[in-house]
């Protein structure tokens, strides 16, 4: 069965580029995304692990680690990042899993039977640092994933989780927020002394809280 948001992200044990990764062990309290890979040397994959090594800075300034998953041996994968590197101008700089027997992916529900009986579909999971599923998207063989998004969407989950707002359509770091609508008016002059903006009584904006 695949994971729903809020479940607990399965440990596990398994090889990779960088040798044996015990989960939670490797992840300790940083955010995670995790991203798999229907097989090595897949032309759009190549591209998004270029990308995610290219982006790696950006994702260790929200304590994110990253790590993909593909269901060939070590070996592959080795021979799949010098390509990697040579089309791309990124080295592989994290690691990505070598799930030759299908271990991760089942834990994961990654495998649908619709797709294919064997090989991965493209998913991405956020993990947070307390091994939680916090947001699961599956992507078509034939379109790259935007990981931009995904930055985005860990900026909105650390601030959610600090603060009682939310983040509206296209909200980018830095933009206006929504005021949860279990907080009353009452209660929003403390945490927002400096006013909000009503819409709708139950559409409130407040500029980004800070710290």
């Amino acid at each position: 069965m695949a994971l729903q948001l809020n479940d607990v992200a399965p440990d596990f044990t398994q090889d990779s580029t960088e040798g044996p990764i015990h989960f939670y062990d490797w992840a300790g309290d940083s955010w995670v995304v995790l991203f798999s890979h229907p097989k090595d040397f897949t032309p759009v994959c190549t591209t998004e692990l270029g990308v995610v090594a290219k982006l790696k800075p950006e994702f260790q300034k929200r304590n994110a680690k990253v790590i993909g998953l593909s269901v060939d041996a070590a070996a592959s994968h080795t021979g799949w990042s010098k390509d990697i590197e040579e089309t791309q101008g990124a080295k592989l700089n994290f690691p990505l899993i070598a799930d030759h027997d299908r271990k991760v992916a089942d834990l994961y529900g990654m495998i649908h039977p619709n797709a294919s009986d064997t090989m991965t579909v493209r998913s991405v999971f956020i993990i947070d640092p307390a091994h939680k599923v916090r947001l699961t998207l599956t992507y078509p063989a034939s379109t790259g994933r935007n990981f931009d998004e995904l930055l985005r969407v860990i900026d909105s989950l650390q601030l959610t989780d600090k603060h009682k707002v939310a983040t509206p359509a296209n909200w980018r770091q830095g933009e206006d927020v929504i005021i949860v609508t279990s907080v009353t008016n009452d209660q929003a002059k403390d945490l927002f002394p400096d006013g909000w903006t009503e819409h709708k009584p139950y559409l409130r904006t407040v500029k980004q809280p800070v710290g």
